[in-house]
């Protein structure tokens, strides 16, 4: 298994549209996918990556706790792309290391639609890995 770069991050908001102002127009990223805004996913194109907003009001970012503040979590998860691995190997390994894993599924990113997993780091960070 190889790790050949981070696919997403995703940054929790209580203000959409002053996120969308800086990252479109100071940072020059531009909108590539809108999901319903009751769902709360704004993917914006950052190079080769994405970067996920997700309005905390919304039913994605009610999963991810609290709004963010000076001592909150903000990070909702990173996405780290691995190659030279199947899922089954996948699974076999981090179970071997003993890392909780639910059952892939089939998520978008900023290389398409993919499989990935969701683990947690030993701090409690939430890691995503999608198969390339």
């Amino acid at each position: 298994m190889k790790i050949i770069g981070i696919d997403h991050l995703v940054l929790r908001t209580c203000n959409l549209p002053k996120m969308l102002r800086f990252y479109e127009s100071i940072l020059g990223c531009s909108v590539e996918r809108q999901l319903p805004p009751e769902l709360g996913l704004t993917q914006l194109r950052a190079g080769n990556t994405l970067i996920d907003l997700v309005t905390v009001d919304s039913e994605l970012g009610r999963l991810g706790g609290k709004p963010p503040q000076q001592d909150g979590r903000n990070l909702e998860h990173f996405c780290l792309r691995l190659t030279g691995v199947n899922q089954s190997q996948l699974l076999a390994h981090l179970n071997h290391h003993h890392i909780e894993t639910d059952a892939f599924e089939e998520r978008y990113g900023a290389t398409g639609f993919g499989h990935s997993v969701y683990i947690k780091d030993p701090e409690g960070n939430v890691v995503e890995l999608k198969l390339d």
